[in-house]
């Protein structure tokens, strides 16, 4: 995971990784009989180890398919992302101070689940570059599909007068995203933010991002 996360999937290669374990290059193959199986192996790994114990070594070359439905039957399993899409699309509520609420769940939720899942993302967003099965369901069905979703809640929420007008709504919503991401995922890769804690981070996003989009009313 860390040599094609640092590398992407292109540029490493076997060596990589049998450098990176203290292995040969041709000990490698005694457990993977490609570089498409190692990806495999490692998002395996990350993803539902105990079927790792199922696989049969050396592992075979799976189709590209293969790889994508692995990781696409991962989301499916995260409950997170189901409450997070049931908020997304919920009718306008005329409660009081709802809209807060919602936002407020929105960028828990997925702060929640980018912080916990960094590593896979990592790595499915630097692969995804150069596999074009896993950009497709990455880039396309999934984030996409996200700020769709959640530029649809915007729009109607400015409509009902709950949410102050934006200038742009599909980056209003990138910029949701974006920062959330920055903050429970990348940052990490970042030497100038080690001073920055998980805490002071979750809270000030948690904070800051609903109240860019409240109405001073």
């Amino acid at each position: 995971m860390r040599v094609f996360t640092a590398k992407g999937f292109r540029t490493a290669v076997i060596s990589d990784v049998a450098e990176a374990l203290g292995l040969s290059h041709g000990a490698v193959y005694t457990y993977a009989e490609s570089k498409h199986a190692l990806l495999y192996l490692a998002l395996m790994h990350e993803l539902d180890p105990a079927a790792v114990q199922e696989l049969e070594a050396p592992v075979a070359t799976p189709h590209p398919d293969e790889i994508v439905d692995l990781v696409r039957k991962w989301a499916a399993r995260e409950q997170i992302l189901n409450e997070l899409s049931d908020v997304l699309i919920r009718p306008v509520q005329t409660t009081e101070n709802p809209v807060r609420l919602e936002l407020e769940t929105i960028v828990d939720q997925l702060y929640d689940f980018i912080e916990r899942h960094r590593t896979t993302l990592q790595l499915v967003e630097r692969c995804s570059a150069e596999l074009p099965e896993l950009a497709q369901w990455y880039f396309v069905e999934s984030r996409r599909g996200m700020l769709a979703r959640l530029g649809e809640f915007l729009t109607a929420r400015i409509e009902a007068r709950m949410l102050r007008p934006v200038p742009d709504v599909p980056v209003a919503a990138r910029f949701i995203v974006e920062t959330i991401a920055w903050f429970a995922m990348h940052r990490h890769g970042d030497a100038d933010s080690a001073m920055l804690t998980d805490e002071d981070c979750r809270r000030t996003v948690h904070h800051l991002v609903p109240a860019a989009f409240l109405r001073a009313d």
